[in-house]
C-alpha cells in the first residue's frame, strides 16, 4: 500500500534496551479533509528518514501491522501499525524522477505576426476542421 502527502514531522531514533530501533514520521495527507498519520520505520529502515525533512512532499510505501494483546483482566485488544519500507520524494508536478517533458519553444517571429502577413490565411495542414 501508499500514502502521499507531506511530511510534518520526523522523529529522531528510538533505541530500547533489546536494541530495537524505531523511527516515525508523521506524514499529512492530501485529501478533502487532510489527515496525520504516524508511519513507523523500524530498525535499518529508520535511515530511510535522513534524507528528508518537514514539508516535503513524498509517496511512502507501507504494511499495516496488527497485533492481538490480553490485558492482566483477560481483556482482549487489538492494535494496529502502520510500518514504512520505503520513501520517495515527489516534485510539485508528480515524481522527482520522471521524465520532465520539453516544451516548444517558439520563435519571435512565429508568435507574432508582421506587418503585412495575412493572419487569417489557411496553413497547409492535415486536420480535418
Amino acid at each position: 500500500m501508499e500514502l502521499q502527502g507531506t511530511i510534518k514531522k520526523i522523529t529522531d531514533v528510538q533505541t530500547f534496551a533489546s536494541g530495537f530501533q524505531k523511527r516515525e514520521m508523521i506524514i499529512l495527507t492530501e485529501e478533502q479533509y487532510p489527515q496525520p498519520i504516524s508511519v513507523e520505520f523500524l530498525q535499518d529502515k529508520a535511515d530511510l528518514l535522513n534524507n528528508y525533512s518537514e514539508g516535503d512532499k513524498v509517496k511512502v510505501s507501507i504494511n499495516i501491522r496488527g497485533r492481538e494483546w490480553t490485558s492482566p483482566q483477560n481483556e482482549v485488544k487489538y492494535f494496529n501499525s502502520i510500518v514504512g519500507w520505503r520513501v520517495e520524494k515527489l516534485a510539485e508536478g508528480g515524481f522527482e524522477n520522471e521524465p520532465v517533458q520539453a516544451r516548444p519553444q517558439q520563435n519571435a517571429s512565429q508568435s507574432t505576426p508582421s506587418a503585412g502577413t495575412d493572419v487569417f490565411a489557411e496553413d497547409d495542414d492535415d486536420l480535418p476542421f
